[in-house]
């Protein structure tokens, strides 16, 4: 009894959810791999900077 009412509920939920678009999909997951990409490469250039400068050091 108490699971058909838990299941009624997110049936009832998920009609009121609001689901993206697909057009709003691939735009989502571009800013994500974009933003990814630029961190990889921000990360990547300040590790050799500092290595660089630790080589100068000793």
């Amino acid at each position: 009894m108490q699971k058909e009412n838990f299941f009624q509920g997110v049936v009832s939920e998920m009609k009121k959810t609001s689901w993206p678009t697909g057009k709003e999909v691939v735009r989502d997951t571009t800013i994500v791999v974009l933003t990814v990409l630029f961190f990889i490469l921000f990360f990547f250039a300040v590790d050799l900077g500092i290595t660089e400068l630790i080589k100068l050091i000793n």
